[in-house]
């Protein structure tokens, strides 16, 4: 377009150098030229587009658009149409509380009142992109800047309208999957009607507020003590039983020892023990029978 209007004033230049001093008509023929050359460089440049990928072209003409749209790759096209790029790749809008990983700088969390009025602040991801045979409505209703005008407060206001269904506890724990495929949904539909395509939304971290994260804690810890409690109750239950068996088996040993041995018996294994005694190399002192003199006998007498 730029070499259009400067061909354009080329050629009025050289008008005005016709009707003037003699001298410089000689001028006026190149000028003519140069002009025509540049206004047809113009035309050339101005009908052939390049649609860069991962993006579509909307025409628009005298600032209407036109619902056709332009794929990947050149395009030659009328040279008075302005066209309108836009992505239509995966992007990614982030939503978090720390600094610097959202999209904005600052605190970008999302605070919201649960169903026992507590405030909870959420991070998300929202992973959507753009319906491409949607691109001309959306830049007709919307414009190019559709992040903050469509996915921001869309977002956070359905994730406010459906987080006040839940307790704060359920939202944080077993409630959580049900929140993130509840609020898809809703925010799906209305992506969907100004020409976007939600692919997936995570939720990337709830916090609770701190009295409720302490309680939480409080409870985990007894449990945990209970646990250990029973544990060591379990434990001893066990080592009393063990003793109970040891203390059944020696009263069994004893009884059976008891019940199985005679005078006679005992007066064997005595007689037996002494022998093995006597073969000894030393000296030994051996009380035989019921009577207390002792009998010393010596291995190394013949």
């Amino acid at each position: 377009m730029i070499l259009l209007i400067l061909g354009f004033v080329i050629l009025i230049i050289s008008g005005f150098v016709a009707r003037s001093d003699e001298r410089l008509r000689r001028i006026v023929a190149p000028l003519r030229a140069t002009g025509a050359v540049i206004i047809l460089l113009g035309v050339l440049l101005s009908s052939i587009i390049q649609v860069g990928v991962g993006e579509v072209g909307v025409k628009k003409l005298f600032g209407k658009v036109q619902q056709q749209v332009l794929g990947s790759g050149l395009h030659l096209i009328n040279p008075l149409l302005e066209i309108e790029k836009l992505d239509v790749k995966t992007q990614n809008y982030t939503m978090s509380g720390i600094q610097d990983e959202g999209i904005k700088s600052a605190d970008d969390a999302i605070r919201v009142l649960t169903a026992d009025g507590l405030e909870v602040t959420i991070d998300l991801s929202v992973l959507y992109r753009l319906i491409t045979n949607d691109a001309p409505r959306l830049l007709q209703e919307t414009g190019a800047n559709y992040e903050d005008k469509i996915v921001r407060p869309i977002t956070r206001t359905r994730i406010r309208d459906n987080a006040v269904y839940y307790d704060a506890v359920a939202l944080y724990s077993t409630k959580r999957d049900e929140f993130q495929q509840r609020i898809f949904k809703n925010i799906e539909a209305d992506f969907k009607k100004r020409g976007l395509l939600l692919e997936n939304l995570l939720v990337r971290n709830i916090t609770l507020p701190q009295s409720v994260r302490a309680t939480i804690e409080q409870k985990i810890n007894a449990e945990q003590d209970a646990q250990k409690m029973q544990f060591v109750l379990q434990k001893e239950r066990q080592e009393a039983e063990r003793k109970r068996v040891e203390a059944r088996g020696i009263a069994d040993y004893q009884r059976i020892i008891s019940e199985s041995l005679t005078d006679r018996q005992l007066q064997y294994e005595s007689i037996k023990a002494q022998l093995e005694i006597a073969k000894s190399q030393n000296a030994k002192v051996i009380i035989m029978g019921k009577g207390n003199t002792p009998v010393i006998l010596d291995s190394k007498t013949p």
